[in-house]
């Protein structure tokens, strides 16, 4: 039977799309180290992601775009991307397994697993794939913007970040239904 671990990179920062994966794995082919994204240095991801790429049986990355997110709400955004993840898949799998408490809607069996990322190997490998791919975006985002640090923080919002915002104001990246820069909108109009 296959199924699909799926999971998704970028729902708290403040810019940039939400990113979701999904892969099936190869049971003939095991993949040593596979754990949650976030417990894995950035090199360790990237090389993992060239592994799962190489021998998952099936993988896709998708994405939901900042307007979409400020249209929808993050969570709704980040279901949407979860299904375009699964949809772009080159197999169909028969169940698809999700981090967290929501699925996205499917026409096969989902399952909603808590701490998913670190329990099922497969969801481990979309954290991984869904956070190199959105990484990797933001860096490229950075020589667009580079007044914001997106390569540093990657949209998160960190102090520097913040401090930036309040400075320069949103740009086109920035998640206006996000109450921080919601509020660096008020505050920029108000300076102008």
């Amino acid at each position: 039977m296959l199924i699909a671990g799926v999971d998704e990179a970028g729902r708290g920062p403040l810019a940039g799309p939400v990113f979701a994966a999904a892969v099936i794995l190869d049971p003939q082919r095991d993949i040593a180290g596979l754990r949650d994204s976030k417990v894995l240095s950035a090199p360790r991801r990237e090389a993992l992601a060239l592994i799962i790429r190489r021998d998952a049986l099936a993988w896709a990355v998708a994405s939901a775009d900042v307007a979409e997110i400020d249209s929808l709400n993050i969570l709704q955004a980040t279901l949407l991307a979860m299904r375009r993840a699964v949809e772009a898949l080159n197999l169909a799998p028969a169940e698809v397994l999700v981090d967290g408490t929501q699925c996205p809607r499917l026409p096969c069996p989902t399952r909603a697993i808590v701490k998913g990322d670190r329990d099922v190997r497969a969801i481990s490998a979309a954290s991984i794939l869904a956070k190199t791919a959105r990484d990797a975006l933001l860096c490229e985002l950075d020589r667009l913007y580079p007044l914001y640090g997106f390569a540093q923080h990657k949209g998160y919002g960190t102090a520097l970040h913040l401090a930036v915002l309040a400075q320069h104001g949103p740009c086109p990246l920035h998640r206006r239904s996000f109450a921080p820069v919601a509020q660096a909108v008020l505050r920029f109009d108000r300076q102008l």
